[in-house]
């Protein structure tokens, strides 16, 4: 779990509506970019997260339904307003096991157009489509459960057992953890794509983040290889 979230007063009218607001034909206007590549204006960028939650939110639900591998497919889009916190975005659940999909307002503000908004919106959903947070927890219990095992074997003293443990859960939660950010990438476009708008361009904003490169056990795969399967995921959807 992250630490708990706090909804931006001007948005949660519109955030709890979210689920209810049926996606327009087209996305809607939005003010491009400066041409130096400023971000956008504080209430432009609001409203361009507004309209981004009303159209993708339901096309990821759906398509949480028609997976069929989460049970809770109602989910809940919140903003982190607490001062200082860097351009986040997150899935988790709550304690009813609902899904959260959270965004920073560092994150809102640093989006170069909706596009963006909407490709990191299906891959955070896309997380919880794909049941990657249950996945991601069994595979740290049966690492930390071989570790034991393993440490136990070698006649290590119960505190360097433990340490096994953990070492043990952090390599087997990792090693899948790159795994699970191309799925949400690919799942994630197709989202974005079925709701109106183009990964390929959201994905641009992979070339403001730093790159991993390809560290060894490092939990996100290089920018490079993310984008290269967004935009071979929209050669996919579009038939060539």
């Amino acid at each position: 779990m992250r630490h708990p979230l706090i909804l931006v007063r001007t948005f949660v009218l519109a955030l709890a509506l979210g689920g209810c607001v049926a996606p327009s034909p087209a996305p809607p206007p939005v003010a491009p970019p400066a041409p130096d590549g400023r971000v956008q204006p504080a209430r432009v960028a609001a409203e361009t997260f507004l309209s981004v939650v009303a159209r993708v939110e339901p096309v990821a639900e759906s398509y949480c339904r028609s997976r069929a591998v989460a049970k809770n497919c109602d989910f809940r889009i919140v903003v982190d307003d607490r001062p200082g916190q860097p351009p986040n975005a997150f899935q988790t659940l709550d304690r009813f096991n609902r899904p959260v999909i959270g965004f920073t307002l560092a994150l809102i503000a640093d989006a170069r157009n909706a596009d963006e908004l909407a490709f990191v919106l299906g891959h955070e959903a896309a997380h919880h489509i794909s049941g990657h947070i249950p996945k991601r927890q069994d595979q740290a219990l049966s690492g930390a459960l071989l570790a034991g095992v393993l440490a136990q074997a070698s006649g290590l003293s119960p505190e360097e057992v433990r340490a096994a443990q953990n070492i043990g859960a952090e390599v087997a939660a990792r090693s899948y953890s790159r795994e699970f950010e191309l799925e949400a990438d690919a799942l994630g476009a197709e989202i974005a794509f079925r709701a109106g708008y183009d990964p390929v361009r959201g994905s641009g904003f992979f070339d403001r983040l730093p790159d991993p490169g390809d560290r060894f056990l490092g939990s996100h795969p290089p920018n490079a290889e993310r984008k290269a399967l967004v935009a071979a995921t929209m050669r996919r959807l579009r038939g060539f």
